[in-house]
């Protein structure tokens, strides 16, 4: 159990490190205007339409790096900072959260499936905690619940793996579409490809800690069966 605990530690480290990082690109490259003066919602509104994607709508959201696609009601959620900014920045940003969109209007596979997933994940994640607990503290007399407890974090597992080609995917789609119009020119377009990096980064830190705290609860199950 002990080991456990020092692994979450260590990840929560590198993910603090690696969000305080991603913080600090955005902040400095919130502070370089575009050459176009394009805002995020007119480069978000300019990518859907070149994309042949007209149901979809580019709203303001509330928060700090809050933007998100919600294929459910088809809707670009940007943050202030995006939606009315004129940086480099915000125009990787709504880049790519419009690419999502257009995963979504091409039925791209990975999105699809964890779209599928949401749902069980969402489930899954108000017991996993609770089970694994109880797991671990009964798995002498119920190791079942143990088993259960895996079952239940190998869904959240899975679905943050599945997570990384949805996210690596949509980026590249925005920076190919922002190099290809010319949104950015060639001094811009380097910080909006560092900025998205270190935004897929914070994915990969969360898949790969998921996939070790998985293996770690895997070996104690493993190991009380053969006791």
């Amino acid at each position: 159990m002990g080991s456990i605990w020092l692994v979450s530690l260590i990840f929560v480290g590198i993910s603090m490190l690696v969000s305080m990082q991603l913080r600090g690109k955005f902040a400095r490259y919130s502070k370089v205007g575009l050459m176009s003066g394009l805002s995020g919602k007119q480069v978000a509104e300019r990518m859907l339409k070149e994309n042949g994607i007209y149901d979809v709508t580019v709203n303001a959201s509330d928060g700090f790096l809050t933007d998100h696609y919600n294929p459910l009601n088809k809707t670009v959620n940007l943050s202030p900072d995006v939606y009315n900014g004129t940086s480099v920045a915000a125009a990787a940003v709504a880049a790519h959260e419009c690419g999502h969109a257009v995963q979504h209007a091409t039925s791209y596979k990975w999105l699809m499936l964890r779209s599928r997933l949401v749902p069980f994940v969402q489930y899954s994640s108000m017991l996993v905690q609770w089970v694994l607990i109880g797991g671990i503290i009964l798995v002498k007399v119920f190791p079942t619940l143990l088993l259960v407890g895996i079952i239940l974090f190998a869904l959240t597992t899975i679905f943050s793996v599945i997570t990384l080609p949805v996210e690596f995917d949509a980026s590249n789609r925005a920076l190919a579409w922002l190099q290809h119009t010319n949104v950015t020119n060639a001094q811009e377009f380097p910080m909006a490809k560092d900025a998205l990096k270190w935004a897929a980064l914070t994915y990969v830190v969360a898949a790969v800690a998921s996939i070790v705290t998985l293996a770690q609860y895997i070996l104690i199950y493993a190991g009380n069966r053969r006791n």
